[in-house]
């Protein structure tokens, strides 16, 4: 093994599925020549060949319409849209024909299709770079949505993503594209679609995160530590279907819950978790579950993205009140 991070991993993952299965094709604006805008493509269509690695038109209704058509052909389209931000105009695509062609035609034509997208804040972009709307495509159903946290994590996800038979939206935290090296087999594997990791056990709270909010907790976990605070660290991995087992296990155990996200908080993720807290550990709760997220509004330009993002400080706070509550 060697150390990488989670843009080499997802190369890995991707190298690894065009190599060994002949109806993978991946796709996306500069995704060919250039490698994409992150390079997470870079080197594949030397390796591949331009037939199965390849630049699309900016067109992202296009883009996802088009690996619809491959998919009930037979193809397993790895397609990116550029930035999660620019995928909107695919959502006619997404919402009316990717999510339900297996529902619609009773399981004759599944949709192997992994939709890529960067996405979150964090990196002092323009408008339209720091969107973070899992919770869209979570609603969507017959759509799964993944979001990475760690290079091995990145690469196992991925590659169980392009087996699936349903669609998945492959959310990729772009603020930690580089971040952090991690040891990654060089082999391919897998990580379950479907399953939480609890990344640290602990006693007095569970919170809940993923993507790059995960280094954000970690980071306050150590100020947790030295406040006498133990915590339980669990990585949804994947948004939609969420691991409620996992989830509430772990909330039965501490009887407390703090959810942390980036996205707007009204409708999120986070109130999705508050509800299987109730249901899955009312009994259990020794403080309101709480959720810790961004605000309703537009991300901000760079001068006051700050102020919209999570940061350690905010976190610990937070943990603090729901141990003392």
């Amino acid at each position: 093994m060697k150390a990488i991070n989670m843009v080499q991993a997802l190369t890995s993952a991707l190298d690894h599925a065009l190599e060994s299965d002949e109806s993978v094709v991946v796709y996306g604006e500069d995704v060919g020549v250039e490698g994409g805008v992150f390079r997470v493509t870079q080197g594949l269509q030397q390796k591949h060949g331009a037939d199965r690695v390849f630049d699309s038109p900016l067109a992202e209704s296009a883009i996802a319409g088009t690996a619809i058509g491959m998919a009930a052909a037979g193809l397993r389209p790895v397609i990116e849209m550029q930035f999660s931000g620019f995928a909107y105009p695919a959502f006619n695509q997404v919402i009316s024909h990717l999510s339900r062609m297996r529902n619609r035609t009773r399981g004759a034509y599944p949709m192997p299709v992994v939709v890529r997208m960067p996405y979150g804040g964090g990196i002092n972009a323009i408008e339209h770079h720091s969107e973070s709307m899992e919770a869209v495509y979570a609603h969507i159903p017959g759509l799964m949505v993944v979001i990475p946290s760690s290079p091995h994590d990145a690469k196992g996800l991925l590659m169980s993503a392009i087996e699936s038979n349903d669609p998945v939206i492959f959310m990729e935290p772009k603020r930690i594209y580089r971040a952090v090296k991690q040891e990654v087999s060089e082999e391919p594997f897998r990580v379950p679609l479907g399953s939480a990791r609890v990344v640290q056990p602990g006693e007095h709270i569970t919170v809940v995160a993923y993507g790059a909010m995960i280094r954000e907790v970690q980071k306050a976990m150590v100020q947790a530590k030295q406040a006498g605070i133990s915590v339980e660290l669990i990585d949804l991995r994947t948004i939609y279907p969420v691991d409620r087992e996992t989830i509430g296990r772990s909330i039965r155990k501490t009887g407390r819950m703090l959810f942390v996200g980036e996205a707007p908080s009204s409708y999120g993720p986070g109130a999705e978790l508050m509800s299987i807290a109730v249901e899955e550990a009312f009994l259990h709760l020794e403080a309101p579950p709480r959720r810790l997220t961004g605000f309703d509004t537009i991300v901000p330009l760079p001068q006051g993205e700050h102020f919209y993002m999570q940061d350690p400080q905010r976190i610990f706070y937070e943990i603090q009140n729901l141990v003392h509550f």
